[in-house]
């Protein structure tokens, strides 16, 4: 496997493209013939979202010559809007920006205290989507390709003791061996040139941020990204139409980003053996007499209006609608009786991978520049601090001009976990968390910006993130668990209690991995499908 398109990726982008223009919701090889391919009423496989793990699972099973049904929650986003555009820039969102809301809810809050980040939108099934909970919230992509589509694209993989210690029951020699290197080829990978790094305006705010770094006595390192840094640097030279460059990021990216609808989907419909199915949330799922699985489906409308409820069945299903999605389904599933001997760890063991945000303000001559890259590529690594171990990212803040500020997504190692409970009168899964719980997170950020505050003497930002904080601890963009592997699962992401149903997605990682987490979700999906395909009967 390599990076470059391979001919299965071209046909599958084909068949996206056809099926973008001619505004279908159903998308195989056939919608490059014009022809929208007929609803499913029976699949022999069926996977639930079109994330990492699902696009993994979608892959590898059209691959296995399985027919396989993708259904994908949010819609297709491959047609430019009124402004040539197919998604907007962070700076300027409208309705494509978000999910069925009337206004944007970004990460910053406001800017010298003033609500000047967030606008007025009309609702929509755009692209991002922030799911809040009593006490956390968490941000999720919604289109084919789910968080591929709206996150910085940073594509670390975990140190290998602490992957070790987080999922004790996976040989890490075969997942650093074989299946790391699978899923970066296949995610396209790729390291920014150092060179480029050092001299370029676009990251003069992450050399701003090493500098401060180093007077500390703090170790920083290159962190690899799914953006095209060669794209990038055409964006910088002015041979390129500019996106990460243009202030693209967490509502799409237009251009450089390897996101999966270019990647494993594209691949998975090239296999001819592969349709998604655009804008269909499974609300229910039960076994068949006959054995497989009933899904029953809701089909929404660009309005949110549903205009169709059917049911669909397979013989094996395959749920990667990510931790909230697939932990939400399965519950629902157990608590209602449908799948009543599932397994009581289902909803346990979820965590927010320690995410915290904060931001310092520097001196006057520590300038940042007005011009920044959305697509982070420096951390600092204190993870070896045994008291507070943290990885940081050092995030871009384009704003079109000079602020002085530093900001910062952190990482850190915190062990609460929270859990789902189903609420029948909703209908819906609660996550129960409490903001004592972030506690652990936000007192190693702060022992660390701490620090690195003291050697440079500088100070935090209080008018970011709402509320006089220097520490936006009430979201989080890596959501891990519910679904544990090994708890809810056997340790090949089987659900416990029935043959033929499997978990793909991060709800099978209990709650924290110590850097960004998808390229492992990918990992893991990539080895557990080689065991089902090699083992299960179909």
């Amino acid at each position: 496997m390599t990076p470059h398109l391979t001919r299965r990726q071209l046909l599958g982008a084909g068949a996206l493209q056809t099926a973008a223009v001619l505004g279908f919701t159903r998308i195989g090889l056939g919608a490059a013939a014009a022809v929208e391919p007929p609803a499913a009423r029976y699949a022999p496989a069926i996977v639930v979202g079109s994330g990492y793990g699902a696009a993994v699972a979608a892959l590898r099973l059209g691959q296995a010559g399985v027919r396989t049904v993708v259904l994908e929650m949010g819609r297709l986003w491959n047609t430019p809007g009124p402004d040539g555009k197919v998604f907007p820039s962070t700076s300027a969102p409208d309705q494509r920006s978000m999910w069925f809301r009337n206004r944007t809810e970004a990460p910053l809050a406001q800017f010298l205290w003033l609500d000047v980040v967030n606008r007025d939108i009309s609702p929509y099934p755009g692209v991002l989507d922030r799911v809040n909970y009593d006490g956390m919230s968490v941000y999720v992509g919604r289109g084919v390709g789910g968080g591929s589509l709206v996150n910085g694209g940073m594509a670390p993989t975990p140190r290998r003791s602490y992957f070790s210690e987080v999922l004790p029951r996976v040989d890490a020699d075969e997942m650093y061996g074989t299946y790391y290197p699978r899923a970066r080829a296949m995610l396209g990978v790729g390291d920014i040139d150092p060179a480029w790094f050092e001299s370029t305006e676009w990251y003069r705010f992450a050399r701003i941020s090493r500098k401060h770094a180093g007077n500390t006595g703090l170790r920083t390192t290159f962190v690899p990204n799914v953006y095209d840094f060669a794209y990038m640097q055409r964006e910088a030279a002015g041979t390129a139409t500019r996106s990460a460059l243009a202030g693209e990021v967490i509502y799409g990216n237009n251009h450089g980003k390897k996101s999966l609808d270019k990647t494993y989907l594209a691949a998975a419909l090239g296999t001819g053996n592969v349709t998604i199915e655009t804008l269909q949330r499974v609300v229910g799922v039960r076994r068949d007499p006959s054995g497989g699985y009933v899904l029953t489906v809701r089909t929404i409308d660009l309005t949110g209006r549903v205009t169709q409820t059917r049911e669909l069945g397979c013989a094996q299903l395959f749920l990667g609608a990510g931790s909230l999605g697939t932990t939400e389904i399965l519950l629902r599933a157990r608590e209602t009786g449908s799948l009543p001997e599932l397994a009581e760890a289902v909803g346990r063991g979820w965590g927010h991978n320690g995410n915290v945000m904060t931001a310092r303000a520097n001196h006057l001559w520590d300038t940042v520049g007005a011009n920044q890259a959305t697509m982070p590529a420096l951390g600092i690594d204190d993870w070896d601090n045994a008291a507070n171990p943290v990885f940081a990212e050092i995030a871009p803040l384009p704003m079109g001009f000079e602020h002085w500020i530093s900001m910062y997504l952190a990482i850190t190692k915190n062990p609460e976990r929270g859990h789902f409970t189903y609420d029948a009168a909703a209908d819906a899964a609660r996550l129960n968390w409490t903001r004592d719980q972030n506690a652990p997170s936000v007192a190693a950020a702060k022992n660390l910006f701490d620090r690195v505050n003291r050697a440079n003497f500088t100070i935090y930002r209080y008018d970011l993130f709402g509320g006089n904080r220097a520490f936006a601890d009430d979201f989080t963009y890596h959501p891990l668990g519910g679904c544990v592997l090994g708890e809810a699962t056997d340790d090949y992401g089987r659900a416990k209690g029935y043959r033929g149903l499997y978990v793909v997605d991060g709800s099978l990682i209990p709650g924290s991995l110590g850097v960004n987490p998808f390229v492992t979700i990918t990992t893991l999906a990539e080895r557990n499908m080689a065991r089902i395909l090699a083992e299960d009967p179909r």
